[in-house]
């Protein structure tokens, strides 16, 4: 069965989303900022290598990738998608042994609270747009989140994260007072 992919742009001008017709990860998603963190994946790898890619971030069924600001997508796409490919038909693991991520674990009621929402609603709209919002914690009335793929360096994330995120929390949760990214 060959693979094919799509390409889907996101509210980041300097990502674009490739959407396989295979599935990449069983759940959730991994994101690589720079070549150091993306040793513990063969694809991110083997994208991190392409002149003009600055990051890579691959979930269930698609790989959202930033480009340089020198670069433009019109020529950078079809060597990405070349690049995905390949990998996918090559039959290469998407993530090597130690390319596992879980989410930060807790006991905290508030905050399983934040995480269960976060998964239902929050993360699922996102990864729409090419991306992922991670819990980092809560203490005192503030959620800490981490954005990746083309959440990352967007410029409507402040608003994302202000307007979306938070309004939802405070609305569902009384003791949140405030969202911040980490």
């Amino acid at each position: 069965m060959s693979v094919r992919i799509h390409i889907e742009n996101t509210p980041n001008p300097r990502t674009l989303k490739f959407v396989t017709s295979q599935t990449l990860l069983e759940s959730g998603g991994r994101d690589f900022p720079n070549l150091d963190r993306a040793m513990s994946s063969p694809l991110a790898k083997r994208l991190f290598h392409l002149t003009g890619v600055e990051g890579v971030y691959i979930g269930t069924d698609f790989v959202t990738v930033t480009k340089g600001d020198r670069f433009d997508w019109q020529n950078l796409a079809p060597i990405v998608t070349e690049a995905v490919l390949a990998h996918l038909a090559a039959g290469e693991p998407i993530l090597g042994e130690e390319g596992t991520q879980s989410h930060a674990a807790t006991d905290d009621g508030v905050a399983l609270k934040v995480q269960e929402i976060l998964d239902e609603y929050i993360r699922p709209a996102v990864a729409q747009d090419g991306g992922d919002v991670i819990f980092d914690s809560y203490e005192d009335g503030v959620v800490r989140l981490h954005l990746q793929g083309s959440c990352s360096g967007c410029p409507s994330s402040t608003l994302t994260l202000k307007m979306g995120i938070e309004n939802m929390l405070r609305n569902q949760i009384p003791e949140v007072r405030e969202v911040i990214q980490v």
